[in-house]
């Protein structure tokens, strides 16, 4: 009895969704990148169709290892922002399914060790070392991280906007842990790590952005990447090709608010 029970209550659910989706959908306290993350979300979000068709077509893809995108950056670099908002950023939220990507802030510091820390010179300055902080933090402590870093990065002022950016993509985040991260030896030994994947890159960075693909770096690549990061991913997938990459399309649901 249990499964015609289950059957019932779902079909229940999904009667209300159709029927309420859009006003239920303003009842919704979480980003839309969110709205999937739990049953209670999609269904006050009325996304609940969209989320089960989005998970029975992942679960059929097979597993092919995703192209591995790393981007070595400064927070206030300017071609580093244009980069990480204009083409990084887009290409991942169109390609998730197929990419993979880390971020490392550091770029062209330096770091000298002070006893059991390490003492940081930016760049640009101070605030590009707080940005860069906050900016590893946030990877360290929210799966939200990248919209956060996005709307940092987008911003006029990068570090002005930290905090309501926080707000605004994961509101549950404690803004004091973040900067308890950042002024702490958590941070400090995060910052580090950055400092040691940025020393180890073969060929040294010579600048920043700094691109490479699955671990690979050239000028080839890197040109390429800042051109049409999309095109490129697309082209190195080795998996079934995706609808947004040129494959076939799949059936999916689709939500309206209608006139009404």
């Amino acid at each position: 009895m249990k499964a015609p029970l289950l059957l019932l209550l779902l079909l229940t659910v999904v009667l209300t969704v159709e029927l309420g989706g859009c006003a239920l959908s303003s009842l919704c306290s979480q980003p839309p990148s969110k709205w999937c993350s739990s049953l209670d979300s999609a269904i006050q979000c009325g996304v609940l169709k969209q989320c089960l068709e989005s998970n029975f077509t992942r679960s059929r893809q097979k597993t092919t290892d995703p192209v591995e995108v790393a981007l070595y950056y400064e927070s206030l670099c300017p071609g580093c922002r244009m980069f990480l908002t204009e083409m990084l950023f887009p290409t991942w939220v169109m390609l998730n399914e197929i990419m993979s990507v880390t971020l490392v802030p550091y770029g062209n510091a330096q770091e000298k060790p002070d006893g059991q820390k390490y003492v940081f010179e930016c760049q640009h300055g101070e605030q590009e070392c707080l940005g860069n902080m906050i900016e590893t933090c946030l990877m360290n402590m929210t799966d939200m991280a990248y919209p956060i870093i996005f709307c940092m990065e987008s911003s006029t002022d990068v570090i002005k906007a930290a905090e309501s950016c926080s707000e605004l993509y994961s509101p549950k985040l404690s803004w004091d842990s973040v900067m308890s991260c950042v002024k702490g030896d958590v941070g400090n030994q995060l910052m580090h790590q950055n400092a040691l994947k940025t020393k180890a890159l073969n060929p040294p960075h010579q600048y920043v952005p700094w691109v490479t693909i699955n671990g690979e770096h050239t000028e080839e690549l890197q040109d390429q990447a800042q051109n049409s990061l999309f095109t490129l991913v697309c082209s190195m997938y080795k998996g079934p090709k995706i609808a947004a990459c040129g494959g076939g399309a799949e059936r999916r649901f689709r939500s309206y608010c209608h006139n009404e």
